[in-house]
């Protein structure tokens, strides 16, 4: 077989691969969710390091999964009952509202946030509470004169 640049640079490929393959292997295998079939020591007892590239837990930093808070709002009468919602920093919430009536909107402006209710139409969302404060959420609609009235609060408490 003749060796022309094809040949030798797979040749070159294969020789570089089994170099960097091996560390790879070691790396991946030192997961602490990766199983072992062999009888030696346990991977699972091995603990994640700089090193090895997995993400450690930063110190004093909550590990605690968010709440998950849901609330159930009515819009009539160019109100919203409850008017006034509170929730802890990071919980993801879940907003249902139910128009009895006419059609109204829902807005949060620090979070971005911005939803129709149609009349006699429920309407349900989620966001993530990032930021703690309260923020008015108001009825962003100007068709009727009610809607300048409509508001409540927000109450996020920092963790």
């Amino acid at each position: 077989m003749k060796l022309n640049r094809r040949h030798l640079a797979l040749l070159l490929m294969g020789a570089g691969a089994s170099l960097l393959l091996p560390p790879l292997i070691r790396r991946v295998g030192s997961h602490p969710s990766a199983h072992s079939t062999s009888s030696g020591p346990t991977v699972s007892n091995v603990e994640p390091s700089a090193s090895s590239g997995w993400p450690e837990p930063v110190e004093g930093q909550d590990q605690a999964p968010p709440n998950r808070p849901e609330f159930s709002l009515v819009a009539r009468n160019y109100r919203y009952n409850p008017d006034r919602l509170e929730v802890t920093q990071d919980d993801l919430v879940t907003l249902t509202i139910r128009s009895e009536d006419f059609n109204y909107s829902f807005a949060i402006d620090e979070y971005r946030i911005v939803r129709r209710i149609p009349a006699g139409e429920t309407t349900t969302f989620e966001f993530r509470a990032d930021r703690a404060g309260t923020f008015r959420f108001y009825s962003n609609l100007t068709g009727e004169g009610g809607h300048a009235d409509m508001q409540g609060q927000l109450v996020v408490r920092a963790r």
